[in-house]
């Protein structure tokens, strides 16, 4: 938890897009509630000239606040328009400012080649919607980008794949400054996972069906219950009634990653629960999630987390949802 994240604000400008700002704003912008007894953010939407703004579908916005709205934010959103190559000197001149001083800068979607453009993203990882990738490679060849992948963070500088990937992005973040406990609450609240993993694929070849013959959910949940037993991809293939070999594909068609990924990514997110809400040793959380041993733990929770267990707890033990 590197800094306190109290204020949030978003940057809009004409031909914004409206479901990026929607996404943003309902994860960060919800009042408080008895029941999720949820953090509350000084929220701020602003704008290069304020006043009216021109949005994408038919209808407008009015805004009060200039881009000194961002003087003071601990998280910078940028939202997305419709021609993400005309670039406002003045906004650009915001990303710089907020990076500078540590804020978090986060862009959603195309609003990444405004990152680009501003200069902060020169030897670094990041991602966008995999409709701009090519483009934004091909512009800014000094740039990492990672077509496949929901979001990237690499210090402080978040990068989303679009649409939905941008409520992952924002969970990432609040379970960063909040843990784990809070960015379930949030999600629930929403009504979405609680945590994708950012190197989850972007789409996936195969949709989910609405029918439970159709599909893994039902064995998913049931892998989810199950997780500190020893889930073969051969077990769970014959759970499934398929071969290993097709079970294995059928996995990533519908999930986007791999059983041995999906079930690592799960038992770190149990790890967090468990660190924040129980005096459970790291040996008894390790047994209990599936891990086996405090080592293997160690080593999962640190390439996923970036820290350590010990670390993560006296962090977040005691932290209010």
């Amino acid at each position: 938890m590197s800094r306190a994240l109290k204020t949030v604000t978003l940057v809009v400008q004409d031909g914004v897009e409206m479901f990026g700002l929607g996404v943003l704003s309902e994860v960060w912008n919800e009042p408080y509630h008895p029941d999720d007894d949820n953090p509350v953010f000084d929220f701020r939407v602003c704008a290069p000239r304020p006043g009216r703004i021109r949005g994408r579908g038919g209808y407008d916005l009015h805004v009060e606040h200039g881009l000194e709205a961002t003087h003071d934010a601990d998280l910078v959103c940028f939202v997305p328009r419709s021609s993400h190559l005309d670039f406002d000197p003045a906004v650009l001149d915001c990303v710089r400012e907020v990076h500078g001083r540590g804020a978090i800068v986060f862009a959603h979607c195309s609003a990444t080649f405004m990152l680009a453009e501003a200069g902060l993203l020169d030897g670094r990882s990041c991602t966008t919607h995999w409709r701009h990738a090519d483009e934004l490679a091909r512009l800014y060849p000094a740039i990492e980008v990672r077509p496949d992948i929901l979001y990237v963070d690499d210090a402080n500088i978040v990068t989303g794949a679009g649409s939905a990937a941008s409520i992952d992005a924002s969970l990432h973040v609040m379970r960063r400054h909040f843990g784990a406990k809070v960015a379930a609450s949030t999600a629930r609240r929403i009504v979405v996972p609680p945590h994708r993993d950012g190197g989850q694929a972007q789409f996936i070849r195969t949709p989910m069906h609405t029918t439970d013959v159709e599909t893994l959910a039902p064995l998913l949940d049931w892998m989810t219950e199950h997780l500190g037993e020893s889930l073969s991809v051969e077990r769970l293939a014959q759970r499934a009634h398929m071969s290993a070999r097709t079970f294995a594909r059928r996995f990533r068609d519908e999930t986007g990653t791999t059983p041995l990924q999906w079930m690592t990514t799960q038992r770190v997110a149990l790890t967090e629960e468990l660190l924040e809400s129980s005096a459970l040793s790291i040996d008894q959380i390790a047994d209990r999630v599936g891990f086996g041993n405090a080592a293997t733990l160690r080593h999962h929770f640190l390439a996923h987390r970036g820290t350590t267990p010990q670390h993560y707890r006296r962090t977040f033990r005691g932290v209010s949802a």
